[in-house]
């Protein structure tokens, strides 16, 4: 059967969230630098190891994980909405980040919990202003919208998620955006894409995924019936043995061809 439908992840499919949180955090870090001679580098590299290690011990770590939110999200993303998880984290979330600061800050001899709490604030600033789009991603959803009907499945805050796709200007190309916080259910679990593909109107062999993440994106469309195309970014990773994509592009570029031979091989 032909594709009919195309399902795409958002966060390093379509958009860049790792290289955007890096960035905000070695602007605050770079601005620590300047006040208290920290290295930057490895003030960011600090935080990272600290605030997972504090999100994995955290009161909602197990809601996080179900629905996808990252510990770095936690640093500065919003999380209004209903639910004893989102209550969770809004009461959680501001200590979070300025305990994150501060251990981060001690580990390279500085002890300062007035400062730390300003760093917390001023990444949250920065990190707002960064929702950047693969060069590739909007000339390419453009050509793809003429032919087939998109949907957006991702994981994530609805809070969260809605800002990246507001501010990106993504939403425009999608029929229907799923995304766990507000489903309820989050990839790898074959219901969201089961979801996808009700509002679409199409057969799971009638529809391919388009991701970067092996796991959620690639494995849990293989499981509700659907081919995965794997957006692998970095060429040093390679598929495992559970996870086997139908396609692998280095990027989106091409993507239509690449959806056309799938439909001619199906």
């Amino acid at each position: 059967m032909p594709i009919r439908a195309i399902l795409f992840d958002l966060d390093e499919t379509l958009m860049q969230e790792a290289g955007s949180d890096r960035v905000a955090g070695l602007v605050t870090a770079e601005f620590a630098s300047a006040r208290v001679g920290v290295e930057p580098a490895s003030l960011y590299t600090a935080l990272v190891v600290r605030s997972a290690e504090m999100w994995r011990a955290g009161p909602a770590f197990e809601y996080c994980r179900t629905i996808g939110i990252s510990p770095a999200e936690g640093l500065w993303g919003g999380f209004g909405g209903v639910g004893d998880g989102l209550a969770t984290l809004r009461e959680w979330v501001p200590r979070y980040r300025v305990d994150a600061w501060t251990r981060a800050l001690g580990d390279l001899g500085v002890r300062d919990s007035a400062f730390a709490a300003d760093l917390a604030g001023m990444f949250v600033r920065e990190r707002h202003a960064r929702h950047v789009v693969y060069p590739e991603a909007l000339n390419v959803l453009a050509t793809l919208i003429q032919k087939y009907p998109l949907a957006l499945v991702t994981n994530g805050a609805s809070e969260i998620q809605r800002e990246k796709i507001a501010r990106s200007g993504l939403g425009r190309f999608f029929r229907h955006i799923l995304i766990s916080g507000e489903a309820g259910v989050g990839k790898p679990d074959r219901a969201i894409f089961n979801l996808a593909l009700s509002a679409l109107g199409v057969e799971p062999r009638a529809a391919v995924m388009v991701g970067d993440n092996l796991s959620r994106d690639v494995g849990g469309a293989k499981s509700a019936g659907i081919a995965a195309i794997w957006v692998n970014r970095n060429t040093g990773l390679h598929p495992d043995v559970a996870n086997q994509p139908d396609a692998e592009v280095p990027n989106l570029a091409g993507l239509d061809r690449i959806v056309l031979e799938l439909s001619t091989r199906a």
